[in-house]
């Protein structure tokens, strides 16, 4: 698999540059001519703590700058999309709106009343699975749209694994977005398609043609080869090598490979592009998702993670001796959208009182008790297990007001539920100004709260509570907590040349964009953003507030 990484990294090194516009305005002394921004889904803090000294390649590279180890995705609705919108706006899911990967907008016409976050429902045809990429429902800028609009000439590129991640991390004014659309990398973007991008869809779709062998795991690995029976299924999970047959898309995407093509068209772009090449600084956000697919069908404490991270890891490492030898003056931060947790089955087998969601706290089943008991039609409440619920908006206003009241017991009643906040708790309720590791659960649901499309109450589970009450073969461990094995997730900073430094102080994800824009000369107007600048990283002066 990393001889192909290679060869593909190699073979994205066209000769052709795109030509860019004179700069009209100068930036910071300091600041890099290539900004790299990587957010590696669903890499909790408590798996970087775990990996950190054996993984001395990419990310032993990046341990070597400035270190958060307690980074806050601060927010109850730890998923994807919010986590991403939050990195490089600056703004937190409260401000951004996006409340989570998929809510509710019982308004529209189509029948799907689901709303992507991604997702341009305007489009005749669009629904929640089957829709146009878009960032119509982004509110902020993010640093790329700030720093085209401030320097003439700067690029602005994403590659990621997913196009939610794309759209929310390189926003609204891009030169490139690619993302796997889960058969090939893919653009919504009106431009001129590279060759790069030709080449490495050639590479992937060639190398998803041949049988996969097993990969070989280092020892540190191997001694974590424990199969799991996950309940209620005839499957096991913990000793898996990543082998698949010909032809498997699905397996592709949810192996090491995966992060391996992100990478390689990366690097590709870089050079045929020519980001950091003239004066103007550009910015590239990639988003490696290989990490999230494989916690998601197998967990986070088997071999398959293990694997997924040595291997990552190494690619990482490639990644970067390339720019090396190209002579940019580039840094790097690294983050991720959420943190995850371990199937419950392996974590009982460590004395963790975990479980799975207890079925009957669907919000169709609670709706349907809910309608029984008050002799109500429809479905009274929509939504999931936990997160954003809703009140049928078909109810009479006397309705739903009785409606609300039985969904509030019905939930703070069940053994399984932490808390649970109506709609009007959480406008009352102010954004937590505090450390994101002193929030109570209520400010946690506040940071990501928007009214217009959060939910009429928001529920929370207990911890270790996993919200899959049916596991599948894709779907046995999740995130979406507001616990902090969900929230807090690792802040690396890195540049040539800087001092190493562990920091232990809680910061927020919101923090990344104006310590980043500071390094640039990107003007930020005070107030705009909820982070803030973080004095002492990556050799910067912090505007004055």
């Amino acid at each position: 698999m990393r001889k192909f990484v290679t060869t593909l990294l190699l073979a994205c090194l066209p000769a052709a540059a795109c030509a860019q516009p004179a700069v009209q305005a100068r930036p910071a002394p300091a600041a890099p001519r290539l900004l790299i921004v990587i957010s590696i889904d669903q890499l909790s803090a408590d798996l970087f703590d775990e990996y950190r000294p054996v993984l001395l390649g990419g990310f032993g590279r990046l341990s070597r700058g400035t270190v958060f180890r307690n980074g806050y995705q601060s927010h109850a609705a730890s998923e994807t999309c919010p986590g991403h919108s939050t990195i490089l706006t600056g703004l937190r899911p409260a401000r951004t709106g996006i409340v989570a990967n998929v809510w509710i907008d019982q308004s529209l016409t189509r029948s799907d009343k689901s709303v992507y976050c991604a997702e341009d429902e305007r489009v005749s045809g669009s629904s929640s699975t089957a829709y146009t990429v878009s960032p119509l429902h982004l509110t902020g800028a993010t640093l790329g749209d700030k720093l085209k609009g401030s320097f003439a000439g700067s690029l602005n590129v994403a590659v990621t694994g997913k196009d939610r991640s794309a759209v929310m991390m390189g926003g609204r004014n891009l030169d490139q977005r690619w993302y796997w659309d889960g058969k090939r990398f893919a653009t919504d973007l009106r431009s001129t398609v590279p060759a790069s991008a030709t080449r490495a869809n050639a590479a992937v779709a060639a190398l998803i043609a041949i049988a996969q062998p097993p990969l070989q795991p280092p020892e540190i690995c191997s001694a974590k080869a424990r199969p799991v029976a996950i309940e209620g299924t005839d499957r096991s999970v913990g000793d898996g090598r990543f082998e698949r047959a010909a032809g498997d898309v699905s397996g592709f995407r949810a192996s090491p490979a995966f992060d391996g093509a992100v990478l390689a068209l990366a690097a590709g772009l870089v050079q045929e592009m020519k980001l950091g090449q003239d004066a103007a600084p550009d910015l590239l956000s990639i988003s490696l998702a290989a990490t999230d697919y494989v916690g998601h069908g197998l967990g986070t404490g088997g071999q398959e993670m293990c694997l997924q991270l040595f291997s990552l890891d190494r690619d990482l490492g490639d990644f970067f001796r390339l720019l090396d030898r190209s002579g940019i003056d580039y840094a790097v931060a690294l983050t991720a959208d959420h943190g995850g947790q371990d199937i419950p089955e392996r974590l009982r087998l460590q004395g963790v009182a975990a479980s799975r969601v207890d079925p009957a706290l669907a919000a169709a089943e609670i709706g349907k008790a809910i309608a029984a008991k008050l002799k109500l039609n429809g479905p009274v409440l929509l939504g999931d297990f936990f997160g954003d619920i809703y009140l049928d908006r078909a109810l009479k206003p006397a309705d739903r007001a009785r409606v609300l009241r039985e969904a509030v017991a019905a939930y703070r009643a069940h053994p399984q539920v932490e808390g649970v906040f109506t709609a009007d708790q959480l406008v009352r309720t102010a954004l937590p100004t505090a450390g994101p590791d002193r929030w109570s659960m209520i400010e946690r649901a506040r940071a990501s709260f928007d009214p217009g499309r959060s939910g009429d109450l928001v529920v929370l589970l207990r911890r270790n509570v996993t919200p899959i009450a049916k596991p599948s073969r894709t779907f046995t461990a999740t995130h979406g907590s507001p616990w902090d094995y969900d929230r807090r997730v690792p802040i690396l900073f890195w540049r040539p040349g800087m001092t190493p430094a562990d920091r232990e102080e809680a910061i927020e994800t919101v923090d990344i964009m104006p310590t980043l824009a500071a390094m640039l000369g990107v003007p930020i107007q005070s107030g705009s953003v909820d982070g803030k600048c973080l004095a002492g990283v990556l050799g910067i002066a912090c505007p004055s507030p």
